[in-house]
């Protein structure tokens, strides 16, 4: 531990309990906010875990049928089917409030477009459908993984900081105080123990030449 460099005035010592008080009452809240974001954490970890196996279930689902699709499908047939798509996307970004951080919010806007299908079905196999109505869904699905594990990604972040300024202000800034405090406390006993051994001696001189 080491001490502040303060005067060791009385003025000091106030000014470094209130300081003190202050600093033990924003650790507290910074360990307490610390400690529901890391609840939080667990839980967005969780719904991340949940969906990006969602994701991955449903992307093999979507190869799968359409490796079938091909089985069954000249490759001119597939390049002319995809080559155009008849639907198109788009993405709001915006920002929400989770403790205090601000993380992302992502939403895919209603489709526009004619037909879901970028093909004419007459000539297309069903495999060849499915996999483009799976992958609509899987589309959703990633925009929310991407919204997911950026929000993980920046809870993560504040955490450590979290974490780094509760051991700063625990192992640090109080102990320091404390010490300071314990410092400036002793030097004013001892200013005060000698200005009563020196009115002592003065006294004492003033009744021996009386």
């Amino acid at each position: 531990m080491a001490r502040l460099n303060v005067n060791p005035t009385r003025m000091e010592l106030k000014k470094l309990k209130a300081r003190l008080k202050t600093a033990i009452r924003g650790h507290k809240l910074l360990k307490d906010k610390t400690d529901e974001m890391v609840r939080r954490f667990s839980s967005v970890i969780k719904e991340n875990k949940k969906i990006r196996l969602e994701v991955e279930q449903d992307v093999a689902s979507v190869l799968s049928q359409f490796s079938v699709a091909r089985s069954l499908m000249s490759v001119k047939d597939i390049r002319l089917a995809f080559s155009m798509p008849s639907v198109s996307l788009g993405l709001s970004c915006g920002v929400k409030n989770l403790m205090s951080v601000e993380v992302p919010s992502l939403s895919i806007d209603e489709a526009q477009g004619e037909d879901k299908y970028p093909y004419s079905l007459i000539g297309i196999t069903s495999e060849a459908d499915y996999s483009v109505e799976l992958m609509g869904k899987v589309i959703v699905k990633l925009v929310k993984l991407a919204e997911i594990e950026k929000t993980t990604m920046m809870l993560a972040n504040e955490i450590e900081k979290g974490k780094r300024r509760v051991n700063a202000l625990e192992n640090v800034l109080i102990p320091n105080i404390e010490e300071t405090i314990r410092y400036i406390s002793m030097k004013l006993e001892e200013n005060e123990r000698g200005a009563t051994t020196r009115l002592m001696k003065v006294k004492s001189m003033l009744e021996n030449r009386g």
